[in-house]
């Protein structure tokens, strides 16, 4: 990997290690176009001065560079900031062989793995990801390691281990062995009544997980009968939803059938996964409370390709995989014509770590403006984290995340699947 013009010999040889940048002082990113995503417009040639890790200032064109400062030259890419995605695992990646990996992977393999992922998440263009359950806390340690400097990776915002009611979509013991399955309880992530559930809730704040992750509703992956029922009662996800208040912590509710998504959505949750069998009245529920909806169509296309192929799943989860993954597109265009609030997320981890972007086509293929659907990665993402004051954006005193690619996302959103530049924190990690 070459060094950029105008950069230090060190920070390239760092860049082509995988590691960030080791840049000093004040950094003149020369962009070729700006992407403002508050006005979905692209302009024309603007420099983004960064000091210390944030946007100083954005000045049109491209003036001279101060001789105490370094260049950096992007004159033929279009800038834009970094993208974000709301629905990760990064401490996994599906295959024909993850239900055999439950029993074959230690604790070190799986945080390996996840630092290899979240690398290769960084350097498809997302600064920023939401990770909605993992294995052994291992994106807790891969988020501080990262924040340290340690690896390269995404700044994660992580709920650690999901919560399921026994049997649910996320009790980690579904269809084992009677004599090894046990009775797993809140510290694994699996709870029944209140009691436990607020004891699962702070269990996940002393671990050190930034919010809540629940499975309202069956799902596709988990070797169970049904992919939609619901999983948890009114009383638990009351339980969850004010323990993780009291804790500042927002909870996250994968959800494909209604019923259990109505009681999500009616108990408080701050967003909805997948929402595969979203009706109207939980559109409008969704609406009038402000709750954000993450769609993952990326998943859906994924389960359901991999279904037609003969012994990748279970046959019970191929069943569910071949009924709920192609529904998911059109459940999308369907809540964004009613003006459900909509960031974007892929649940990569379950499709493949570094094709994050090719969700933009599929909400663009079912509807939404190139703009709207940049906004979702970039504004709308932000805000759903509580990070609008220093994410989502290039605008000065925010974060320095920048990304570069050939061509117009505006026009064309496909150009998102080729990232030539990739800053983070003010940080290069991708350059040529």
């Amino acid at each position: 990997m070459k060094a950029f013009k105008g950069m230090v010999v060190v920070a390239g040889v760092l860049v082509g290690l995988g590691l960030a940048g080791a840049v000093h002082g004040a950094v003149w990113v020369q962009c070729g176009a700006l992407v403002d995503v508050a006005e979905g417009r692209t302009l024309d040639a603007h420099t983004v001065v960064v000091e210390d890790g944030v946007v100083g200032e954005i000045v049109s064109g491209h003036p001279d560079v101060p001789d105490d400062a370094e260049r950096v030259d992007l004159t033929d890419l279009t800038c834009l900031p970094g993208l974000m995605d709301m629905h990760t695992h990064l401490s996994s990646q599906f295959d024909s062989d993850s239900y055999v990996q439950r029993f074959t992977l230690n604790e070190a393999d799986i945080a390996l793995r996840a630092a290899n992922f979240a690398r290769i998440t960084l350097e498809a263009g997302f600064t920023t990801v939401r990770d909605l359950g993992d294995s052994f806390n291992a994106t807790i340690a891969l988020r501080d390691a990262i924040a340290g400097d340690l690896v390269p990776g995404p700044r994660i915002f992580t709920a650690a281990k999901s919560l399921a009611t026994t049997g649910g979509h996320a009790d980690p013991t579904n269809a084992w062995r009677s004599d090894i399955m046990g009775d797993p309880g809140p510290r694994d992530g699996v709870i029944n009544g209140v009691a436990e559930a607020r004891k699962a809730v702070r269990q996940r704040y002393k671990d050190g997980a930034d919010l809540i992750k629940i499975t309202a509703t069956g799902g596709v992956l988990s070797v169970a009968r049904s992919g939609e029922n619901a999983q948890f009662f009114d009383d638990e996800l009351e339980a969850i939803i004010a323990t993780a208040s009291d804790y500042g912590m927002h909870v996250a509710a994968h959800a494909h059938g209604a019923d259990g998504m109505r009681r999500a959505v009616r108990a408080g949750v701050h967003s909805i996964e997948h929402g595969t069998y979203m009706d109207q009245e939980i559109k409008q529920m969704m609406i009038e409370r402000g709750t954000w909806y993450v769609p993952t169509i990326s998943a859906g296309k994924f389960v359901a390709e991999k279904a037609e192929v003969e012994g990748y799943f279970p046959p019970v989860v191929a069943e569910k995989a071949a009924e709920i993954g192609p529904v998911i597109q059109d459940t999308f265009a369907r809540a964004h014509e009613a003006g459900v609030r909509i960031a974007f997320g892929t649940d990569c981890g379950v499709c493949p770590h570094g094709e994050n972007a090719r969700e933009f086509g599929f909400m663009v293929e079912a509807g939404m403006s190139p703009a709207d659907a940049l906004r979702s990665a970039t504004i709308n993402a932000a805000e759903l984290l509580g990070q609008s004051e220093r994410l989502g954006q290039l605008r000065e005193g925010f974060a320095a995340d920048l990304i570069a690619v050939e061509g117009d996302p505006l026009e064309d959103v496909d150009v998102l699947m080729d990232i030539q530049f990739v800053m983070r924190d003010g940080r290069v990690f991708v350059g040529e």
